[in-house]
Order: structure tokens, then C-alpha cells, then sequence
């Protein structure tokens, strides 16, 4: 597993024992014991992770959810640590990378968040350049069904658009953060957002940002 992965990965693992089964997410209607069920479910069952995505599987994606969470959270949490089984295409150094820095990163975040006591987590500039990079490559599916025009700002200056359209929001913050808004956890994301107050209300309350 690469670096940024597998260390987002075992942080996520750790947060998960720390915190406990029942502890909130920022996930609607997931305890922390669901969202370690979505991790392993979808690393170990291709055949229903799919759900997620294409509504005719979905029924079968909230069963296997469910059996998996039914199983006990310490072997839910060894699952995660061990990562993908063997003949997995995640087990590929460049897959990991690709779909699970950000995964676990955002998960992360999930349950970070959703505690009362949470504090903001200093991330270094290579990580932050990581998510930028992400970012950039996803923005235009995250944004597609969003109510405004938005664009996304890094403090340096960096911008990419997620939808085009009037009037135009723009969202200004660390790629981290940034990714958190457009993900849908716009009320946990530490940006800030410039252009047109309604529009800026339209998007802040949008149910539709992220995949």
C-alpha cells in the first residue's frame, strides 16, 4: 500500500477504536460501527459496493451493509487495518493511492468532526499538494449537480472549476478543506465563500454536492 493510503488508513483504524461502535459521523444516519462496515464493504465486496452508485444494486449493497455490521466492530476494525484481500485490485500501490487517500482522508474527517471537542488537524504541504491533485481531477463530478456556479480556491492562488453557471460562488481554502465542502460536509469544511449571499446560502444548504 502506498504512503498516504495505508497512513490514512491506520489513522482512520485508531480514530475508529478511540472513538467506539456507537460514536456519531458525519455521515446522516451512520454511527461510527457503519462507517467501518462502508470501509470493509467496500474493499471486500465488489459485488455490492456498486450500490452506492447504481440504484438497481442498492438493495443488496444496504443487506451485505448490514450483515457487516452486524459482525463484531473489533474484527470490523482488523479488517480495515488489514487492508484489501489478496487478489484485490486496491493491493495495486497506484489503485491505493488513487481511491483510498482520499476515502480514508474524508472518513477520517467523518468522525473527527461529528465529536464536540474536535480541533483542526495540521496537514503537511506534500499531503495537502496530494489532495490538491484530487481534487483538481474530481472537481467538475463533484460539483455537477450543485445550485450556483463554483469555483475552488487554494490560499495561493490555485482555482478550479466544479460547475459553471450564474451566479458564481467561489470557495477559498486549504485543499483539505476544500474537498470536505465539496463532498457534501459543507458545514464542517473551514472555507471561505465569496459571491452573491443568496447563492452562497443555496450552496452552503445543498444536499446534492459531492458523489
Amino acid at each position: 500500500m502506498s504512503t498516504f493510503a495505508k497512513r490514512e488508513r491506520l489513522l482512520l483504524a485508531d480514530l475508529l477504536e478511540t472513538t467506539g461502535p456507537d460514536a456519531p459521523t458525519l455521515c446522516e444516519g451512520w454511527r461510527t460501527r457503519d462507517l467501518a462496515a462502508h470501509v470493509v464493504v467496500r474493499e471486500r465486496r465488489p459485488d455490492a459496493a456498486g450500490g452506492a452508485l447504481i440504484k438497481q444494486l442498492a438493495p443488496r449493497l444496504d443487506r451485505v451493509m448490514a450483515e457487516y455490521a452486524g459482525k463484531p466492530y473489533e474484527e470490523l476494525l482488523q479488517l480495515i487495518r488489514t487492508g484489501p484481500p489478496r487478489f484485490s485490485p486496491f493491493q495495486l500501490k497506484q489503485i491505493d493511492e488513487v481511491a483510498n487517500t482520499v476515502e480514508f482522508y474524508v472518513h477520517t474527517e467523518d468522525v473527527r468532526r461529528a465529536q464536540p471537542d474536535w480541533t483542526p488537524r495540521e496537514l503537511d504541504p506534500v499531503f495537502q499538494d496530494t489532495l490538491w491533485s484530487r481534487l483538481e481531477r474530481t472537481a467538475r463530478l463533484l460539483g455537477r449537480r450543485a445550485p450556483t456556479g463554483l469555483v475552488l480556491r487554494r490560499p495561493n492562488g490555485q482555482t478550479t472549476v466544479a460547475h459553471r453557471g450564474t451566479p458564481v460562488v467561489t470557495a477559498t481554502g486549504e485543499p483539505s478543506e476544500l474537498l470536505m465542502f465539496a463532498l457534501g460536509r459543507q458545514s464542517a469544511a473551514k472555507v471561505e465563500l465569496d459571491g452573491d449571499k443568496e447563492a452562497i446560502a443555496r450552496l452552503h444548504e445543498a444536499k446534492q454536492l459531492g458523489i
